[in-house]
């Protein structure tokens, strides 16, 4: 295994904020059941605490750990039409295993299967998500190559594993947990509603 990706796995484990390249634009994030991490993520980002942050995951299998059971409908028009592309889906969540701090209080998780090899790996090494907002200040610019990411967050992170973004536009995120489903951002995929 590379020792770029070693170094970053560690650093997940210990609790560690890393900066990290992913399918869509660079991202900044840390394990879903570290509270304290999780905290330390929105410190650094200077994000509100009423907003959820996005997660990562490497399988459907992984997201149904974290989500109550999928409907068949959202399984089969949604994620098994559109995943791994960067599409990111707002879903009931089991609270018991998703800590308050990373649903900022509410029943729903936002879930994405990456599509970049390295952070994939990264995931299955640590079999746990990873959250992932985007690596900028909450309201500055999203980063799409690295030399887009202020030098002040770099300085604040525990990490930084080099690498390679593979998209320009953030993830598409859809509200599946309302009916009618409704798209919340539009980005990267194209969702037929």
């Amino acid at each position: 295994m590379d020792s770029n990706i070693q170094k970053a796995v560690e650093v997940f484990k210990q609790g560690g904020v890393v900066i990290f390249p992913t399918d869509t634009v660079w991202g900044i994030g840390c394990v879903l059941n570290n509270k304290e991490s999780v905290k330390k993520l929105y410190e650094i980002r200077k994000r509100p605490r009423e907003k959820a942050l996005i997660v990562l995951v490497n399988s459907i299998e992984m997201a149904q750990e974290y989500l109550q059971p999928i409907n068949g409908g959202v399984k089969k028009n949604i994620l098994e039409k559109y995943w791994p592309q960067s599409l990111t889906v707002i879903l009931p969540c089991r609270k018991e295993k998703v800590p308050e701090i990373v649903r900022s209080g509410g029943k729903t998780l936002a879930v994405r299967i990456t599509n970049h090899p390295i952070l994939s790996e990264i995931i299955t090494k640590l079999n746990m998500p990873i959250l992932a907002p985007s690596a900028n200040f909450a309201g500055e610019k999203t980063p799409a190559k690295f030399s887009d990411i202020d030098k002040n967050l770099l300085g604040l992170v525990d990490y930084v594993l080099k690498g390679e973004s593979l998209g320009r536009k953030p993830s598409t995120i859809i509200d599946c947990s309302q009916k009618p489903w409704k798209i919340i951002r539009q980005g990267e995929v194209v969702v037929e509603l």
